[in-house]
């Protein structure tokens, strides 16, 4: 039995129209995110900056409820029936968000956008739709998915919001999802066997576990202030660059575009750095630090134009890193049959985050001015920077996955038993049910090393 890291072409192309749907999904968070907040202000009500807060954070709030409802739902009447519903939703949401004519039908859009919760239902299928041992690259298709989107959104809003306005944004993303729909039926293929997967979906066994795990639960309440911060700041700075330079939201894009890809260029060698070198923990304490420090900067410097760009970048550095490296961690600190169920912790964290960010950030800017934000999102990260200097150095491992047919509970014992015997692996189950062996390798070895011990688990299975 040969080793390979090569995905089939049917592989591929799955991978790649799922992560591009779950891109629309997040393109629909973030795309109106940097000009939002200013067009609310034009809408009936939209003097009530609470009211602007909700509406951007309404999407959060309903992915919190229907997230793991929709992923278990998908478990019983099949993934592709769910996405198509959360497709609809987010069209239909959409529609009534580009119509409103006041701040009350655009909360009732974005509320019913965010009810198609459909992002652990897409991951559901690539799990489905791919073979074990080339899963975590199915993955990591859709985690570059996300952080590009992100990045993209940033720039091409404003650029988008000058052509079409906001309104136009909504229904632009109303007809993509119509058009996802297509792309879901005809060119993702349907998988022949759907079932739960331990390392992509949420186990409802497995909630106690994770949730009592001190651990996983810094990175959490980390996941939660980052993206807070993230939301709240985005009621604020807006304005602050259209008031303090000049620029029309339109031209935000001149700040956003330049900040991003230098900060992107220093994140990206901290990466490597952290992994290679098995310095995750203090590159992420120093990520959590400099975030602190910014939220502090953000008070004073939000008056003149290289005052917004020096703390944007030094905002963008400390996001990206910290973006980047929170759900390596959770993966590498959750229990391994519990990876699927911490990583929908995370994005459950995540989208609470979104939600209480901006509702606050709304509430604060209207009832005691802006820097009342920042100083909220001072204390948010002051309580981090704590947490995280507690926190364990995770270990030096990388998840790998293989497939397992026609093993018993007692073979499947066995089995997990030898393996966990090889030099260079670190934890390693046996889930004969989903006929599948998750196993965390050492990553401080060579690639060669790695190659080979992978040959050796395949070649174990299949002696």
């Amino acid at each position: 039995m040969q080793f390979s890291e090569k995905m089939t072409r049917l592989e591929t192309r799955a991978s790649i129209a799922l992560a591009s749907i779950y891109g629309l999904r997040m393109l629909g968070m973030f795309l109106i995110l940097p000009i939002f907040a200013i067009y609310a202000e034009t809408l009936e009500g939209g003097s009530n900056h609470t009211l602007i807060g909700l509406a951007l954070g309404a999407y959060g709030f309903m992915q919190v409820i229907f997230q793991l409802p929709f992923g278990m739902a998908s478990d019983r009447f099949g993934r592709k029936k769910l996405i198509y519903v959360g497709l609809l939703l987010f069209a239909i949401g959409g529609i009534c968000a580009a119509t409103a004519t006041d701040i009350y039908m655009v909360i009732a859009g974005r509320a019913i956008q965010g009810a198609g919760a459909i992002s652990a239902v897409i991951t559901a299928l690539v799990a489905d739709s791919t073979r074990e041992e080339h899963r975590t690259q199915a993955m990591a298709m859709i985690g570059a998915t996300i952080g590009m989107t992100f990045a993209v959104s940033l720039v091409l809003g404003p650029v988008l919001n000058q052509w079409i306005g906001v309104p136009g944004m909504f229904w632009l993303m109303a007809v993509l999802s119509v058009a996802a729909i297509a792309v879901v039926k005809f060119g993702v293929p349907t998988p022949l066997n759907a079932h739960m997967h331990s390392d992509a979906q949420a186990v409802p066994a497995r909630m106690r576990e994770v949730l009592r795990d001190t651990q996983l639960l810094r990175l959490n309440f980390g996941t939660f202030c980052l993206h807070g911060a993230q939301m709240a700041m985005f009621m604020v700075v807006p304005f602050a660059i259209k008031h303090s330079t000049g620029l029309n939201e339109n031209a935000h894009w001149k700040i956003y575009l330049p900040v991003l890809v230098l900060s992107f260029i220093l994140m990206v060698p901290a990466i490597i750095y952290a992994e290679r070198k098995a310095k995750l923990k203090p590159v992420f304490v120093s990520a959590v630090a400099l975030m602190l420090l910014t939220q502090i900067a953000f008070m004073f410097s939000l008056h003149s134009l290289w005052g917004i760009v020096a703390t944007l970048f030094s905002y963008f550095v400390a996001f990206n890193i910290l973006e980047a490296s929170l759900p390596s961690l959770i993966s590498k600190m959750a229990p391994v049959a519990a990876k699927g169920t911490a990583m929908g912790v995370h994005n459950t964290a995540q989208s609470f985050g979104m939600f209480l960010g901006a509702a606050l950030g709304g509430w604060l800017s209207h009832s005691y001015g802006s820097a009342t934000v920042f100083v909220f999102c001072a204390a948010l990260m002051l309580i981090w920077f704590g947490l995280a200097l507690g926190m364990q150095p995770p270990p030096s491992v990388k998840t790998k996955m293989f497939h397992i047919q026609g093993y018993n509970d007692a073979q499947a014992a066995r089995l997990a038993q030898d393996v966990r015997a090889m030099e260079g692996v670190y934890e390693v189950v046996a889930i004969p049910s989903e006929t599948m062996l998750m196993v965390k390798l050492e990553n401080q070895r060579s690639k060669e090393f790695q190659a080979a011990l992978s040959q050796a688990i395949m070649n174990r299975i299949g002696s």
